[in-house]
């Protein structure tokens, strides 16, 4: 019952597509018969209405519209609109939707003639052997139904021509591996003819899109006979034939889509090759993959001296997946020298790039050969000096990919730049996992930290190009911005880490005493740089606060740790030299930097750069004293508890009375308000805690000293309170005077 309704459905479904068609027809018909009654109403003057023609009017109304647009000459002053640079994938995406119906039609049909196939062995109505040539039969009658549709409907043809093959090439496929009726060498053979047939159809009919169904047939075609044996080298000869055929109908019929269709799948074959099992006679299909692309990338330059978007992506991509591939191999089997192939590639561009420069032609061709012939003489230092492979590879790829952006213009490059970089950082993080792993690594020589170097140069040069980006675009995109934050944090990441790795057998109180001053180090040169740099406004009062915060917490936590150790006498007393080198950045940044910038803009800033040199005084002046007067831990705590009831109190009033005075002088009214807060809180905590916990001497000692210190403070506040009444004064009299 199943069998009559499925033929009384394609049966109807001719009767609707015969109908469609003569009402397809009939519609083209009309069109064209309007077209023609239009034209011809155009070309014949009007005299309908008994108005006379002079010659010169006859003239003008035959000439077509067209003829006057084109003779129009537009003024010089006129504002002509900017031409729009095509997308490079926006003929693929116009294909696409202009023929998705097909491409999903002759999918689903292959599917369908698959099911039917599939439900009549189950059904044991045909043998293996008539199962195999109906699919073959099916497969070419497609492939005729495509040829007769070929001259009206050619991108439909096509499609259909490659539906076609594809069923052909499972047929085969099924028959070989299913029901075992001819040999692996056979099945091979066919599938080679099916290839080579339709690559000779693909350019009988000068079809594209045929073609590329040609070759992804004639890649999976290996798949599809393969019986899990590693015959590689009779698998890479089948694809070195297969992309020489890929390169004669490039170069015959300048198509582009084939070689990255050919480039992709071998790069597949080439890579599962090298991870499955490095071999020497994978290189020797390695270089001739490597000639045949890159002649295929140069085949424009020959021919028109210039290079096209897809062309310079073929050549950054060739170059750096040959050099992962064959690196790998070489370190596999402990080949040397690594640098060998990197150097010979280099010696290709350079050749190249010399070609150029001797025809003093400086464009993007030249621009081009000399940034991928530095990249490579890059990755061969990088290598010599046994740097990570993928890493330095990927680095160097992603800021010669930029550099390309920078001077052809092209977005593509800038795309796969923003697609590489985050796969730099991720290679990075698993190479900087190295330090965990192992013992005994050289200082800075050592493999880890010479690819953070590699990492660390490719990162330096990336803001230099995104720095004068800025500069003359005066425009910052999200993606810039957060590439501009990373790369500061990976070269901020690869010298913390290889410090920490080199002192991590000292006690947790230098690991991070010394990491908190490396930080503070690390921002005060950003930002004694930040102008050449050009680091925006907002990014350098975070970098302030920041850098503020950074001080706060290496004197109150981790300076105090370093003091316990050196009580404990797990550390020597010179180490605390070290730490006191914080102070000349941080003098600096209070003194030199923020007053430069735009950080004092909110009020909030000046009280964070108050706490953090009252808490850094004071932390300071307790961790000397302590460290001068304690013998031991024990004799410490009696110590600190004596430096804070006496001499903090007398601290924090001198540094009030500083605020005061620069508040007065600079007439800040903030730093008045921090002065006084600062002595209101002095002044509790003496009168609520101090003075219970003294004894009389030192009871007496300390109202003294605050009672003059306070008496002082207050005198200076009433003479510059008289010197500025006294200064208002006087420009008023001139005033007056001037006015009279």
């Amino acid at each position: 019952m199943n069998e009559y309704i499925a033929v009384i459905l394609i049966v109807v479904i001719a009767i609707i597509f015969n109908n469609l068609s003569n009402k397809i027809r009939k519609l083209e018909k009309e069109v064209s018969d309007l077209s023609s009654k239009i034209n011809k109403k155009i070309l014949q003057p009007e005299t309908s209405q008994g108005i006379s023609h002079t010659e010169d009017t006859i003239i003008e109304s035959q000439i077509p519209v067209e003829s006057h647009r084109e003779a129009v000459i537009p003024d010089e002053n006129t504002e002509q609109p900017p031409v729009i640079q095509k997308d490079w994938l926006h003929p693929i995406f116009e294909f696409l939707k202009q023929n998705i119906l097909t491409v999903i039609g002759i999918f689903t049909l292959v599917l369908g003639i698959g099911y039917f196939v599939k439900y009549a062995i189950d059904k044991n109505w045909i043998g293996e052997t008539a199962r195999a040539g109906i699919g073959l039969c099916i497969g070419g009658g497609i492939i005729v139904l495509g040829h007769f549709l070929r001259k009206n409907y050619k991108t439909f043809a096509s499609i259909i021509t490659g539906g076609g093959i594809a069923v052909l090439y499972f047929t085969t496929t099924i028959a070989f591996r299913e029901y075992h009726l001819f040999s692996q060498n056979m099945a091979f053979i066919i599938t080679s003819v099916i290839t080579a047939v339709s690559i000779i159809l693909s350019y009988y009919y000068r079809s594209e899109v045929l073609i590329i169904f040609s070759l992804i047939g004639g890649f999976a075609a290996p798949l599809m006979i393969s019986t899990g044996e590693s015959n590689y080298l009779f698998l890479f000869t089948y694809l070195s034939l297969l992309n020489l055929g890929m390169l004669a109908a490039a170069f015959l019929q300048h198509w582009k889509s084939v070689g990255w269709t050919a480039y992709i799948f071998t790069s597949l074959y080439l890579f599962y090759w090298t991870a499955d099992l490095p071999q020497l006679l994978s290189i020797t299909f390695y270089l001739i993959s490597y000639i045949i692309f890159y002649i295929f990338a140069l085949h424009n330059y020959f021919r028109k001296s210039e290079l096209s978007v897809p062309d310079i992506l073929m050549l950054a991509l060739v170059n750096g997946s040959s050099i992962i591939g064959l690196t790998y191999i070489f370190n596999e089997l402990q080949y040397e020298p690594v640098i060998i192939f990197p150097l010979i590639f280099a010696v290709v561009n350079a050749i190249l790039f010399l070609r150029e420069y001797g025809r003093r032609n400086f464009g993007t061709s030249f621009s081009v050969f000399a940034g991928i012939t530095i990249s490579l003489i890059t990755i061969a230092v990088a290598l010599q000096f046994k740097a990570h492979l993928i890493t330095s590879v990927w680095a160097i790829e992603a800021t010669l990919l930029l550099f390309i952006w920078k001077k052809t213009g092209h977005t593509i490059f800038k795309t796969c730049f923003h697609v590489l970089f985050p796969m730099v950082i991720f290679a990075q993080i698993i190479t900087w996992c190295e330090y965990f792993n192992t013992d005994n690594l050289a200082i800075i020589f050592n493999p880890v930290f010479l690819t953070s170097l590699v990492t660390i140069v490719s990162t330096g040069i990336n803001l230099y190009l995104l720095k004068n980006n800025r500069k003359e675009t005066e425009a910052n995109t999200f993606f810039e911005d957060l590439i501009t934050i990373a790369s500061y944090g990976v070269i901020y990441t690869a010298f913390l880490l290889e410090i920490i790795y080199h002192i991590n057998h000292m006690s947790l109180a230098v690991i991070s005493s010394v990491g908190l001053l490396y930080s503070i180090c690390y921002i005060f040169i950003l930002l004694v740089f930040r102008n050449k740099l050009n680091i925006p406004n907002d990014f350098q009062t975070a970098l302030i606060y920041l850098f503020f915060f950074l001080i706060i917490i290496n004197l109150s936590a981790s300076t105090s740790s370093v003091v316990t150790d050196i009580l404990s006498k797990e550390l020597q007393s010179g180490f605390y030299l070290w730490h006191l080198l914080q102070w000349i950045p941080f003098i600096y940044v209070c003194l030199k930097i923020v007053p430069a910038t735009g950080f004092h803009q909110s009020k909030i800033s000046y009280w964070f750069i108050a706490l953090t040199l009252i808490i850094s005084v004071s932390y300071e002046l307790h961790h000397l004293y302590v460290l001068t007067v304690s013998k031991d831990i024990a004799d410490s705590y009696a110590v600190k508890n004596h430096f804070n009831i006496l001499y903090l109190p007398i601290i924090w009033t001198i540094l009030a009375s500083i605020f005061i005075y620069m508040g007065l002088k600079r007439n800040i009214q903030e730093y008045n308000k921090i002065g006084f807060t600062l002595i209101g809180i002095m002044v509790l905590k003496l009168y609520a805690y101090d003075v219970w916990q003294m004894d009389n001497i030192s009871r007496i000692s300390a109202f003294i000293a605050l009672g003059i210190i306070l008496l002082l403070s207050s005198f200076t506040f009433q003479r510059f309170k008289n010197i500025i009444k006294n200064m208002v004064d006087t420009k008023e009299k001139k005033e007056e005077n001037q006015d009279l």
